[in-house]
């Protein structure tokens, strides 16, 4: 149970970077379905400046800061520039956000998929920086193994969550911000910036996505990109849905979905066709949560009412 738990904070770290990103985006009023294909790139770039650094020094001469730094802002960088293209297209050119979106999946998986083929190699060296947790840790027995053994990507997204809910909910940025999602014709007749809170909301939110990804390669798969993660892009849009726009409940919710995606790895007497069904749980959950709270329709449970819908200010 213990290493089940440990594994499910892991893996649920990586939803939550990828959530609270997408939260970010939803509540401007941008509905970005292309959050898989920002985790993939946002990966592949970190993945990539990690290879370009080792590279660049050797193996004797790597710097352990410059090793996590290198990686996260190519990440940040990478990921936010899907998030401006998106942007750009949906803000700008008003192009369909579902479509967009989509698009912007496909290119993502296919762009990551070419950088990662460029190296042809794995990152477990660069994984074990990530991974390095407080040796203390593994004096205290299983309070240092679930709550002090972790790297520090599943530390920041914690925080990054946090801080994300306290800006929302409490800063006049954040009124602003859910004032563009809820009623932009309302919000620019106040004077707020439809166009700029949604660019910086959109390039934001895909930054942290992003980082999600690299959470997912650096953290949890120890370096080793075996398989295309959008999978886990279209779990961190189902946990949006499933803590109803609230970045701190996804912080237990992140944990929730991770132990369901592999409580097949720990259950005895399933084929592997029965193990696959598990990997649906998260999604069912999710089904059911949207259900629940559209029966009781509750003001704060409910999505942002300009959520999906392009901006036109001749219309106002």
């Amino acid at each position: 149970m213990l290493t089940f738990l440990v594994s499910a904070i892991r893996l649920g770290m990586t939803f939550l970077l990828g959530s609270t990103g997408e939260t970010i985006t939803e509540k401007s009023g941008h509905l970005n379905l292309g959050t898989p294909g920002v985790m993939c790139v946002g990966a592949s770039c970190g993945c990539y400046a990690e290879y370009l650094y080792f590279s660049a020094v050797g193996a004797f001469n790597i710097n352990p800061v410059l090793a996590v730094l290198i990686p996260i802002t190519a990440t940040l960088l990478g990921a936010a520039l899907m998030g401006l293209l998106f942007c750009f297209m949906t803000v700008t050119l008003r192009v369909n956000q579902n479509v967009t979106g989509l698009a912007l999946t496909t290119f993502g998986v296919g762009l990551s998929d070419y950088m990662i083929a460029q190296t042809g190699i794995i990152y477990t060296k660069g994984s074990r920086y990530f991974t390095a947790h407080l040796e203390i840790a593994d004096d205290l027995g299983w309070f240092g193994e679930i709550f002090l053994s972790h790297g520090i990507l599943i530390y920041l997204a914690i925080v990054i969550a946090l801080v994300t809910s306290f800006v929302l909910n409490k800063t006049k940025v954040g009124l602003h911000l859910r004032a563009v999602g809820e009623n932009p014709a309302t919000a620019d007749a106040a004077g707020i910036n439809v166009s700029a809170y949604r660019y910086a909301a959109t390039c934001i939110g895909c930054g942290i996505s992003g980082l999600g990804g690299l959470s997912f390669i650096m953290d949890y798969l120890n370096g080793n990109w075996e398989y295309c993660i959008d999978a886990i892009g279209w779990l961190a849009i189902a946990l949006v849905i499933f803590t109803v726009w609230k970045p701190n409940l996804a912080i237990i919710g992140s944990i929730i979905f991770g132990g369901l995606y592999i409580a097949s790895t720990y259950i005895q007497g399933f084929n592997m066709e029965a193990k696959e069904i598990f990997k649906m749980l998260p999604y069912i959950v999710t089904v059911i949560v949207l259900l629940f709270t559209s029966i009781r329709n509750k003001k704060k449970n409910q999505p942002p009412q300009s959520l999906g819908l392009n901006y036109f200010r001749e219309e106002r």
